[in-house]
């Protein structure tokens, strides 16, 4: 039997540049791993197949883990296969990667299986067939994303160790935002960031990484909360009640902020399920670049 954890990102920024003619969107994003993970295992020999413990997600060829398994053998048929069992931490529908890490893990695995690894490298071009944001996964440390997603540049380390282990806590409402829907309300409202603005933002926090990323923005977040107003109603409550200064991560619904130590994460708590109902979910994890 073998495990692979499955880590969430945070997109600590997230700037659109523009619509490609492929339907794709061009973005510069600072995003980071975090402790939170779901648990992939792989028992090899089973035939092929996909159980998991959330009975809310498909475990048909319409899986993400499924999808990558199926690119991976199509790449090396004589691959020895398995069933997958996921055990999910992750919320979905919530900008937290978790699909996509998900099916990252799924090619570890494989390529573990194998005998005769691919890597990471080749990992990642089989990662960008399957998602946008997969290729992050195969590796799951701090970058600069770009393009759709599939380009990558690691951060330096001292950037690096400047965010490991800084404390977030994430909240959630009980609904998701498909990404679809998410860049479908940010071509009705039709901005975007220019290129050499984004990029200039990037690097003047990235000369101070001990800076608040969020200064940097996610250009999802006004055309999401123009139709979703609980997301910053709940926010504004929250920062009035705790100080957390909530930020959108992805095509959300998740948020994070971070925190210190000390922070009221009991009235967080009351204050979230007041807002949001007793569905929402709230989490305490670190980055983990």
């Amino acid at each position: 039997m073998l495990v692979s954890a499955a880590h969430a990102k945070l997109n600590l920024s997230l700037a659109i540049t523009g619509r490609r003619a492929d339907g794709f969107h061009e973005l510069v994003s600072l995003v980071v791993p975090i402790g939170l993970a779901d648990t992939l295992t792989l028992d090899v020999g089973r035939p092929l197949g996909l159980s998991c413990d959330d009975a809310s997600l498909p475990v048909d060829g319409s899986n993400l883990v499924l999808k990558a398994a199926s690119a991976y053998v199509k790449r090396r048929p004589s691959t020895p296969t398995g069933h997958f069992h996921l055990t999910k931490k992750i919320p979905h529908g919530a900008g937290l990667g978790g699909g996509s890490s998900d099916a990252a893990a799924a090619l570890r695995l494989l390529d573990q299986a194998s005998g005769d690894p691919l890597g990471l490298e080749v990992l990642e071009a089989l990662a960008a067939e399957v998602g946008s944001d997969c290729p992050f996964f195969v590796r799951s440390q701090a970058a600069m994303m770009r393009g759709r997603g599939e380009r990558l540049e690691i951060l330096p380390i001292a950037v690096r160790a400047a965010l490991a282990g800084r404390k977030v806590v994430l909240v959630k409402p009980p609904f998701g935002i498909p990404t679809p829907e998410a860049y479908g309300l940010l071509v009705k409202a039709g901005k975007y960031r220019p290129a050499a603005q984004a990029e200039a933002e990037l690097a003047a926090w990235i000369a101070q990484p001990a800076s608040d990323p969020s200064v940097l923005g996610n250009d999802l977040a006004i055309p999401v909360f123009t139709k979703y107003l609980a997301l910053p109603v709940g926010l504004a409550s929250f920062l009035r009640t705790t100080g957390l200064k909530g930020q959108m991560t992805g095509s959300g619904s998740a948020c994070f902020g971070f925190v210190t130590d000390g922070f009221d994460h009991a009235r967080l708590r009351e204050d979230v399920r007041r807002a949001w109902g007793p569905r929402a979910w709230v989490e305490e994890t670190v980055i983990s670049a």
